[in-house]
């Protein structure tokens, strides 16, 4: 996993090699959380059907374009690190903690649903990180509670999406 050759060619890092094996792990598995959760709010947008199609389908896309973006941070700290960021196809599918969608149309309600378990379990894994990367790297750390408070908006809004007064 560690990329650590930088070292031989840049000289020293300010974070110490076991620490950011370490962080690099953890940043590793955020990485593919959120590249399987920017995969599944895709595959939501396009599946999604019923009375509130477009609004969730727009929403869907919001959510794929902010994952991708996170997903870009964390991939770009993880190579400031040293260590290499892995987002292939076959990692994510091997080591995402999310559960897979469905196969086929899934109505508005459900797509809410399911999306809203996927970003509870993402912030879950996100903020179990926390202390470790406080730590170890603030720096790191402090990208994590940004992504967090991505998600967490992010829930909020298909929260508030799903009530019905």
């Amino acid at each position: 996993m560690a990329d650590i050759e930088a070292e031989k060619l840049h000289g020293s890092h300010p974070v110490a090699t076991d620490a950011r094996l370490a962080v690099g792990e953890q940043l590793q598995e955020l990485l593919v959380d959120l590249v399987d959760l920017s995969l599944q709010a895709k595959q939501a947008h396009w599946n999604v059907i019923g009375g509130r199609f477009r609004s969730i389908h727009e929403q869907m896309d919001e959510l794929t374009d902010a994952a991708r973006d996170w997903s870009e941070l964390v991939a770009e700290r993880l190579l400031a690190l040293g260590v290499a960021a892995d987002g292939r196809a076959a990692t994510v599918a091997r080591d995402s903690q999310l559960p897979s969608l469905p196969e086929g149309r899934i109505e508005d309600h459900r797509v809410i649903e399911l999306m809203v378990e996927r970003l509870l379990e993402t912030v879950r894994r996100a903020r179990r990180r926390l202390g470790e990367l406080g730590e170890r790297d603030p720096v790191s750390q402090d990208l994590v509670i940004e992504v967090i408070a991505g998600l967490e908006k992010q829930l909020w809004m298909l929260q508030a999406t799903a009530s019905r007064p």
